[in-house]
Order: structure tokens, then C-alpha cells, then sequence
């Protein structure tokens, strides 16, 4: 390898961007610690952002989740993150086919997903569809 060239090197490993990780105080899980996360949320709606390093549409729906950090706020979750691809038997576990991916838990059901970011105001609509599960509501 030519010196000085590692940041051109196609299969290097860019360090992961855990801003959005600690903007919304979101707990690293695996499949030995996210059941018992989920439980620990006691009443909260929790929302589990699987991702992977190097996925191009994870670190967008990052950067929009930054960008309308608010909003994000606003919705009340309690957050969890993991890494699909440290811990692919997650990807196996939830029927993963693609990342990112946002599900929904309450009380250890899973209420709803949404894979792909699509904007703020699709996520916002899906939270507040599993609020409406919850809740025994019809869908918004």
C-alpha cells in the first residue's frame, strides 16, 4: 500500500457516528441485553433502531433525526440501537432484511416497524399507530 493512502482504501471501516446515539440517550443493546431493555422501559413506548456500520441509509436517517431533533423529542420514546451486523442473530430474531429499521415495543410487545427513513412526519405516523395499538385504537 502506497503511504498515506488508508483513507482511500475501499474497505476501510469509518468510525461510527454515535452523535444520534447520544443526542436521544439511546442504550446499546445485543440479543443477551434487549428483552431485558425492553422491560426496563416500564410503560414507555421504546423504539429500537437497528443499523449496521457503513450503511449509507443509516447514517442519513441519523443526520435527519439530528436535523429534527425536537420533534424527535417530542414523540416520547424511550430509545435502544443496535448494531446488525456485531449481532446478526438479531437481523435473524426480528426478520431483518435491511437496515435501518425502527421497531416498536411496549411491555415486550413489538407494535409496529418501520424500515427505511422516509422523513419525520412517516416515523411520526408510525408512532403514533403503535400508541393507537396500544391503546386499543383504530389506526391513524
Amino acid at each position: 500500500m502506497i503511504p498515506d493512502t488508508a483513507a482511500h482504501d475501499p474497505h476501510a471501516v469509518a468510525p461510527v457516528d454515535t452523535t444520534a446515539f447520544t443526542a436521544f440517550g439511546m442504550r446499546e443493546v445485543d440479543a443477551g441485553t434487549i428483552d431485558a431493555a425492553v422491560a426496563a422501559a416500564d410503560d414507555d413506548l421504546v423504539c429500537v433502531f437497528f443499523w449496521a456500520v457503513d450503511c449509507f441509509n443509516c447514517e442519513r436517517a441519523k443526520q435527519a433525526m439530528l436535523a429534527e431533533s425536537e420533534p424527535m423529542r417530542a414523540l416520547g420514546l424511550r430509545w435502544l440501537h443496535a448494531n446488525v451486523h456485531a449481532h446478526p442473530e438479531l437481523g435473524l430474531r426480528f426478520g431483518l432484511h435491511g437496515v435501518p429499521v425502527f421497531l416498536f415495543f411496549h411491555r415486550g410487545k413489538m407494535l409496529g416497524r418501520v424500515t427505511g427513513w422516509h422523513g419525520h412526519a412517516q416515523f411520526a405516523a408510525a408512532v403514533a399507530h403503535a400508541r393507537n395499538k396500544l391503546a386499543g385504537r383504530p389506526p391513524v
